[in-house]
């Protein structure tokens, strides 16, 4: 482990909890963020020391809601992570959320290098929002990108949801135009996922909700691609758009199959052939390390088998594909050795298209994404 690798820090801590999300995370008052902080920082470096690496090519704060911490808190994160990490002034992204920015936390992320944000707007239908438990309003999405504008922070991408409850095709239409007209250099679009212990999906099975139809949820995503092409964002992943040069690095580590250590509460890591998860409840992850232990809760070593199945669904998520010579360098047998039949079959239903240097989703295939993922699923 001494190539170049990645780091994910996970912030579990939350003023608000939305009621789709089954993130890790906690409200945050009457929490021990401060020793949260310690012990993220001495994870860091407890990790380091027995996973060497030279250079951390990106770095990415997410949560939960990183912009939750306070200015002192978040220069205290964010000095001991530059202390400890050997980033050089790759992409380093925080996530924020509409409202939770000030003048001084933006002040805090510049000196120490963040150049990333990714914030999460989901909708501008205000009644939407209360709708899905957020906090904040179209308005504060404006006023934060304006003090963004002031600041001189310019690699900026924000998150939307489609499908939500009650959302029509115009309200959708609203938010992409509104989305566009800001004029970012990046932009995710995600259909929403009723996850279980959710709020969302105990009203679902109540009956007490309702989602769009799939053919609504279909053309909401027909309609977003063709919107983002047109204003020059081209889609490089199922969910991403961006403007050639502004596609988030940290991401494509992880379609790319590629190292990359997790930090805090709940967070996962790849490293080597070895999947990892942290211990998820803060007191537990605090315990294993007032004790000098790493917080893991499983790991796992992949097989070649697994490895070559993550390479595969990982990499057809972007629109480039699965590059052949890649595939082949790293497991020794090219692709059409080992997905002869399927390959064959996927190309026949017009899911796949296989070029001289790869095979990536057709047009239709990235709206049946999962089922093609499924095929290539050798282990049983």
């Amino acid at each position: 482990m001494t190539q170049s690798t990645s780091a994910y820090i996970h912030i579990p801590f939350c003023e608000h909890i939305c009621y789709y999300c089954d993130f890790n995370k906690v409200f945050i008052e009457g929490q021990p963020v401060d020793e949260y902080i310690e012990a993220l920082l001495k994870e860091a470096r407890l990790s380091l020391i027995q996973n060497p690496v030279e250079m951390m090519e990106t770095v990415y704060v997410g949560g939960g809601t990183p912009t939750s911490l306070d200015a002192k808190q978040l220069d205290r994160l964010l000095s001991g992570l530059r202390e400890i990490l050997p980033y050089n002034g790759g992409e380093f992204t925080v996530e924020a959320n509409p409202g939770d920015l000030s003048a001084d936390k933006l002040d805090v992320m510049k000196n120490y290098g963040v150049n990333r944000l990714s914030m999460g707007v989901q909708t501008f239908d205000d009644r939407l929002l209360k709708k899905i438990g957020r906090k904040h309003t179209a308005q504060d999405v404006y006023d934060t990108i304006q003090l963004l504008e002031e600041k001189d922070f310019q690699n900026v991408t924000i998150d939307l949801i489609y499908a939500l409850p009650g959302q029509t095709l115009e309200s959708f239409r609203d938010t992409v135009k509104r989305a566009l007209a800001l004029d970012l250099p990046h932009y995710a679009l995600y259909s929403l996922i009723l996850e279980n212990q959710t709020m969302f999906m105990n009203w679902v099975r109540r009956g007490k909700m309702q989602l769009p139809e799939q053919e609504v949820e279909a053309q909401m995503y027909a309609e977003t691609i063709e919107a983002m092409e047109k204003a020059g964002r081209m889609q490089y992943e199922i969910s991403n758009f961006a403007k050639p040069g502004f596609e988030s690095q940290h991401n494509l580590v992880y379609w790319n199959n590629q190292n990359y250590f997790g930090f805090g509460a709940g967070a996962s890591g790849y490293l080597g052939k070895r999947r990892y998860k942290n211990r998820g409840p803060i007191q537990h992850y605090l315990r294993s390390l007032n004790e000098d232990q790493l917080p893991m809760l499983e790991e796992e070593y992949l097989s070649e088998k697994e490895q070559i199945e993550e390479e595969m669904f990982l990499g057809l998520r972007k629109i480039l594909g699965v590059d052949k010579a890649t595939f082949e360098a790293r497991f020794g047998q090219s692709i059409t050795n080992i997905y002869e039949a399927v390959i064959e079959e996927l190309k026949q239903q017009k899911l796949i298209v296989e070029t001289g240097s790869s095979l990536r989703l057709t047009k239709t295939g990235l709206f049946r994404g999962n089922d093609v993922f499924e095929k290539f699923l050798i282990s049983k």
